[in-house]
């Protein structure tokens, strides 16, 4: 990490003057056209020339690496250079290295800058350098990882991973887990747990019969509970109208009347949110598992970004009493800057997962000390990429102090956002920083009607997108159309802040003018 809490920038070797030496023409390497000497002499298949072609993405990655800085979040000529992607399928293909240098040119030229500085949509970190590194080295080995016998580097790297990420966020090492796909599969993941568990409550072997018989399972939850978790409710066949919400007209908990009500249901399922996407705010996780205790529940973490609060001091609290949680979802991809396919979830009962997902013919309940595992008897998949390499690769190059460090730096542009807007006599902040998520709106002096104001910040939306300068995308936070821009990208830095609020009240100006005529 550097003197700012960022990762240091990437190796020399794909820094602009190397790439210069290598490519004396000073020619787009992305847009050489190589000649095609890939198919064996019958045309019939690849030969290997893999190094060649990944010398070609080696050499377009630092120029579009290093113009991510400045790059517009959305480039202008976009749907023309995507139209070119498409075409009939060819007979007899272009080759490896034809193929991948048009890949290269249409890629890095169209591709929305969610990596840059600038992207403040969604919760989306770019990789830092050792994960995107790590992850070039994933597609490399090209293991098959749901297997220990498959590939015991990719196997044993999981579990390092998972021990790492225990030991950063607070778990205890007892806890089990596994990798998975998004935050999206680690909530089907840890509520697929839960299921299993409530059907046991009821004398049922929901692995091996089903739900048919069984009453709904109780849901409940605040109204911070993230739209994936009635996803992996409908997929697991619980129906995703199952949830049912206990909570106050903001939406946070109620705890008086969840006491009331599971004292009511019989075993039943807790969801817990860990930073809600609109505001980044909390439940109670240490009141919601002195519930789950008292009335023998099981409850369910969503932490998919605000899990990672735990790294630094200044925001452990937030998740204070999480790892009393039976199960927990999160993804790496989201704070961790880590590239997709970053989720994990961890459970109190490291046997429950193979419960859930062990085979019908082989049960694999792993021994507390037993590194040799096949993780795909852990979770949904069969076949996995190794995925824990990226991870491996960031939490070994920045260590829990470098991760420290990125949280707590998101954590003061936050702050910096938050007091920028509040400065504006044309901007409103519509609730307190706690994290990275700054919930605000334009609101011009003089203008006070709802569905107007509501009609301008929907509007100015779709400006900012159009202008391509900054992303953030809208919502709405308790009944009120928003800006919700997160901040959590390691490039970020406190001019792109500033601009952020320049472009909003520019482009808000604008957009007043033109709505009204």
């Amino acid at each position: 990490m550097d003197d700012r809490g960022r990762p240091e920038d990437p190796a020399p070797a794909l820094s602009r003057e190397n790439l210069a030496g290598q490519n004396p023409s000073g020619q787009d390497p992305a847009r050489q056209a190589p000649p095609r000497q890939d198919l064996d002499a019958a045309g019939r298949g690849p030969v290997d020339n893999a190094a060649a072609a990944l010398e070609l993405v080696a050499r377009a990655a630092g120029p579009f690496l290093a113009g991510l800085q400045d790059r517009p979040v959305h480039p202008p000529d976009r749907d023309r250079l995507l139209d070119e992607l498409a075409g009939p399928l060819p007979e007899d293909g272009d080759g490896a290295l034809v193929a991948v240098a048009e890949l290269l040119r249409v890629g890095t030229a169209a591709a929305t800058a969610t990596a840059g500085p600038r992207y403040f949509g969604y919760v989306v970190g770019g990789a830092t350098p050792a994960a995107q590194a790590g992850d070039w080295v994933v597609s490399l080995l090209d293991q098959p990882t749901g297997l220990w016998p498959t590939s015991p580097l990719a196997a044993k790297a999981e579990t390092v991973v998972l021990g790492w990420l225990k030991d950063l966020l607070g778990f205890p090492a007892s806890h089990g887990g596994v990798l998975t796909p998004s935050a999206t599969f680690a909530n089907l993941t840890g509520l697929a747990c839960a299921r299993h568990w409530w059907a046991a409550r009821h004398g049922v072997d929901v692995a091996a019969d089903g739900l048919a018989g069984l009453p709904r399972m109780p849901v409940l939850s605040s109204g911070y509970a993230h739209a994936s978790c009635r996803k992996a409710l409908q997929v697991l066949g619980c129906g995703r109208d199952g949830l049912r919400l206990v909570a106050e007209a903001d939406g946070s908990l109620d705890v008086d009347r969840l006491d009331r009500e599971l004292a009511d249901s019989g075993p039943a399922v807790l969801i817990g949110t860990a930073g809600e996407v609109d505001a980044g705010r909390y439940d109670p996780l240490d009141e919601l598992a002195d519930l789950a205790e008292r009335h023998g529940a099981w409850l369910h973490v969503d932490g998919a970004f605000g899990l990672f609060a735990a790294a630094s001091p200044r925001t452990r609290g937030l998740v204070r009493g999480v790892e009393r949680a039976d199960s927990v979802a999160a993804d790496c991809h989201k704070w961790l800057n880590t590239p997709y396919e970053s989720g994990f979830a961890l459970v109190r009962d490291r046997s429950a997962l193979a419960r859930a997902f062990g085979s019908w013919n082989a049960a694999y309940l792993p021994e507390p000390d037993d590194e040799r595992i096949s993780y795909n008897t852990l979770g949904p998949e069969s076949s996995r990429r190794a995925r824990a390499l990226p991870l491996w690769a960031a939490l070994r190059a920045y260590g829990r102090a470098g991760h420290r460090a990125l949280v707590e730096r998101h954590l003061g542009l936050a702050r910096r956002l938050g007091e920028l807007v509040e400065a504006a006599d044309d901007l409103e902040l519509l609730s307190p920083v706690t994290l990275f998520v700054v919930c605000f709106r334009y609101r011009p002096a003089g203008m006070a009607d709802p569905a107007g104001l509501d009609a301008l910040n929907r509007s100015l939306g779709a400006a900012l997108a159009e202008d391509g300068r900054v992303h953030a995308g809208t919502t709405s936070h308790r009944g009120v159309v928003a800006l919700r821009p997160a901040i959590v990208n390691w490039r970020t830095r406190p001019e792109d802040v500033e601009l952020l609020v320049a472009v909003v009240r520019e482009l808000g100006a604008r957009v007043r003018s033109a709505l009204e005529g």
